[in-house]
């Protein structure tokens, strides 16, 4: 076989150029499109499914949440196994799939047992998907940087403004907010008030909540006027819910500021996060979606940072502590400085050892084709131009040179000898 398609090739040498050209430069357009970040992405293709039930034990967690999700969705088709955490009010649950199974077919068929799992939790839990990323997901980090300016405010930035617009970038799956403190209203309830008020904890929840709720009325008509009547009921001050009455005595109403203190603070936090030992500070992770090329999302990321950062309060800026497209650089860099070396390492030597130019040109003209036809495989399976894959690649051109020297000297041979048997007077 392999001699009929040498046959064919050399009677048809010029469409075996033809398709030589094709190859190289689709190889071309190929190395344009490929996706490029640092490393290879070896995580394991996975769904997480979170689950927040705060003020229980983990042991709680574990036989209220956790089991019985870990026991409903181990019968999902591609699994291969399935993996439980609690800790204290959460739960993470690991649902592996298959490699070559699609991610988003993964995350529809979790969320279809999901329906039935969440019958199964106690009230008022529900179990959510975790981000359509990957262990290597996290592609840059970054805090604001806002001298004088309160950490709480920091963090409703973050959370109400920053987020929202860096989601909307192509390939971004997530940003998740850290640092800083998550503003809220607390109700500091004195015990021995209730008592003396007969009072119970859950009146004084049900009496704020009842009132921390806005009501539509209807449309009217007057005087050939409509008029849309609604109510205005949300809390909006420290005030206006120590002024919320829980319960009447003799005519006299109960007020929340008899029985409890009202105050502005911050949600309770598990940790802080401390930059260079400066103090804390708040900002975001922006998390890559599945099989997205992280130098161009990285661009894209930075790019909009530029937009956002115009509303920014006075002094406000944006603080890159960790940015992958810098590894990215540096090591695809490295990598191409490396390959042209080998190339022009190869081309020298095998021009020395020949010393006949054809046959050089013949296999030094191999090395540029076959590497853009590398690239066209890596599109094809989904691979990244990373350090693993470029150092393949560059540990392979010796190979095509071996090949292409042991065909030319045998071609070189095989013509002599058949030189020899036509031309038996010039040999001797």
């Amino acid at each position: 076989m392999i001699e009929n398609i040498i046959s064919l090739s050399l009677r048809n040498r010029f469409l075996v150029l033809l398709v030589a050209a094709g190859l190289f430069a689709w190889g071309i357009y190929s190395v344009r499109i490929n996706k490029i970040d640092a490393i290879p992405d070896l995580s394991e293709n996975q769904v997480i499914v979170f689950t927040e039930w705060m003020g229980r034990s983990p042991q709680i967690i574990e036989d209220q949440v956790t089991y019985p999700l870990v026991t409903n969705l181990q019968g999902l088709p591609q699994v291969k196994y399935v993996r439980g955490t609690s800790m204290f009010g959460m739960s993470f649950v690991y649902v592996i799939f298959q490699d070559a199974t699609d991610i988003y077919w993964a995350r529809e068929r979790v969320l279809e047992r999901l329906n039935y799992a969440s019958r199964l939790l106690p009230e008022g839990v529900a179990p959510t998907l975790g981000p359509d990323g990957t262990g290597v997901g996290h592609i840059l980090w970054y805090t604001l940087d806002a001298p004088g300016m309160d950490l709480g405010e920091q963090r409703a930035i973050q959370d109400w403004y920053v987020k929202f617009a860096l989601q909307n970038v192509q390939g971004v799956s997530e940003i998740a907010s850290f640092g800083g403190f998550q503003k809220q209203y607390q109700v500091t309830v004195n015990p021995n008030r209730l008592t003396y008020y007969g009072l119970s904890t859950q009146e004084v929840i049900q009496s704020i909540r009842a009132n921390n709720n806005e009501a539509g009325g209807r449309k009217f008509e007057m005087s050939d006027i409509g008029y849309i009547i609604k109510t205005n009921g949300y809390l909006k001050s420290i005030e206006e819910i120590e002024n919320i009455p829980v319960k009447t005595i003799n005519t006299i109403p109960v007020k929340i500021r008899d029985i409890a203190t009202v105050q502005m603070t911050g949600e309770t936090r598990l940790g802080i996060f401390d930059l260079n030992g400066e103090g804390e500070v708040a900002g975001g992770i922006v998390v890559m979606r599945y099989g997205e090329n992280a130098d161009e999302v990285i661009r894209n990321v930075k790019k909009k940072m530029e937009e956002v950062a115009k509303g920014f309060p006075q002094g406000m800026k944006f603080n890159i502590v960790y940015d992958r497209s810098t590894l990215i650089e540096e090591s695809i860099s490295s990598i191409k400085t490396t390959l042209i070396e080998e190339m022009i390492v190869v081309s020298l030597v095998v021009i020395i050892f020949l010393l006949h130019w054809r046959s050089a040109i013949s296999i030094i003209i191999q090395i540029p084709i076959t590497l853009a036809t590398s690239f066209i495989l890596l599109n094809a399976f989904g691979i990244s131009s990373n350090i693993m894959s470029l150092t393949g690649i560059a540990l392979a051109i010796g190979v095509i040179v071996d090949n292409g020297i042991i065909m030319s000297e045998n071609a070189y041979k095989n013509l002599s000898h058949r030189y020899s048997e036509l031309n038996p007077e010039t040999e001797k």
